[in-house]
């Protein structure tokens, strides 16, 4: 199927467009760039909705050779989900959040599958739902700027978007390490772990841009590309290696206390940084993290879908969201407050079949799925 819209113009046909997503045509190359710079081009339902609608009509487009993902403003590709829209879908039985999930995991399937080329400017801030939107696609820049990670266990949420099928492939344990810290990492960290392929200075984007209307992806982002720094956690390795290999939250903690000699100071700063998150949160996301590993994206994601909709009826991701960006008051009061008091039954419940509420990404549409377990 061939699109005949004006080359350079913007495309049209998206439902509910409000100019938070923007399509365009330059040749052959179809631009997406995430248009709320202001909050950091975080998404909302409507803008997932577009997203799923464009890549998918340009897949099947032969006027379309490669797909670019750009965040607008200065700060970033995009900071995650809009949880502030969360947070007040919650108290009103979380029925839009559900659906909007289903339309979020749909659109990272299609990525991971596209048929064409897909590169994601992963520039800036690139968390939660950015790494969705990024990090599976074929062709992923990270630039000196990048500041990239899976930061839910800080609002007592889990890992999704794909994040514990990408988490788990990561070498050794520091995808453990990432996921239960929710620490910021480097562009040279996220090609470590695998959620980026290539290098290139920021000053650099504007011409690879330029490049990608008239050259192949690959020859464009292989020339723009540059060796990255050294990989701080993958100078880690070894001490996060050895702490993180247990499948239990409460023996990986006492392994980080108890850390002598190189890494000790980094690894005591990682106990507290855990310590200080969700306890259901930091036993959910390393089962998931345990459960994932050998499954496929489309097998984790609908986990995550799972492990979301029981989420949205716990108590920790609206205490979360409220303490870090509602009243802002950074003390959230978890509930059980230790991982001691989180019981092996709590956490299982987490992830126990929906019943016809299952997400299938190869079955129903998103639109057609219910939201309640």
């Amino acid at each position: 199927m061939t699109d005949n819209a004006a080359q350079g113009t913007a495309d049209e046909g998206a439902s509910g467009d409000s100019g938070e997503v923007l399509f365009e045509r330059r040749g052959r190359l179809g631009v997406i760039t995430l248009n709320r710079p202001k909050a950091v081009n975080a998404l909302t339902a409507g803008m997932v909705g577009q997203l799923l609608e464009h890549l998918t009509a340009w897949a099947d487009d032969d006027g379309v050779a490669t797909v670019l993902v750009q965040g607008a403003g200065d700060r970033g590709l995009c900071a995650g989900g809009d949880i502030v829209a969360i947070y007040r879908d919650m108290l009103a039985g979380g029925e839009q959040t559900a659906q909007f999930w289903a339309t979020e995991y749909w659109v990272n399937s299609l990525i991971a599958r596209y048929p064409k080329p897909y590169v994601a400017l992963m520039d800036g801030l690139v968390l939660g739902g950015g790494v969705g939107i990024s990090a599976h696609g074929s062709l992923r820049v990270v630039t000196e700027r990048t500041r990239t990670g899976m930061p839910e266990t800080t609002i007592g949420f889990a890992p999704d978007v794909g994040g514990t099928y990408l988490l788990s492939r990561a070498p050794g344990e520091t995808g453990t390490h990432a996921a239960l810290t929710g620490a910021h990492l480097s562009g040279a960290d996220a090609l470590f772990l695998g959620l980026a392929s290539h290098f290139v200075p920021s000053d650099k984007l504007p011409g690879l841009v330029a490049a990608l209307e008239n050259e192949t992806a690959e020859a464009a982002v292989a020339r723009y590309s540059t060796e990255a720094p050294p990989s701080a956690l993958q100078g880690q390795q070894d001490w996060i290696d050895a702490c993180y290999s247990a499948d239990d939250a409460e023996e990986i903690i006492r392994r980080l206390r108890g850390r002598e000699g190189e890494g000790s100071t980094e690894a005591f700063q990682a106990a507290d940084a855990i310590e200080a998150k969700s306890p259901t949160s930091v036993k959910v996301t390393l089962d998931a993290l345990r459960r994932v590993k050998g499954r496929t994206l489309d097998e984790a994601l609908a986990q995550e879908y799972r492990v979301g909709l029981r989420f949205l009826e716990a108590p920790d991701f609206r205490e979360g969201i409220r303490a870090q960006v509602v009243d802002k008051d950074r003390n959230p009061r978890w509930k059980p407050p230790t991982l001691a008091e989180v019981a092996a039954d709590q956490v299982e419940h987490f992830f126990a079949p929906l019943g016809s509420r299952e997400l299938d990404l190869q079955g129903v549409e998103p639109q057609q799925k219910g939201a309640r377990p």
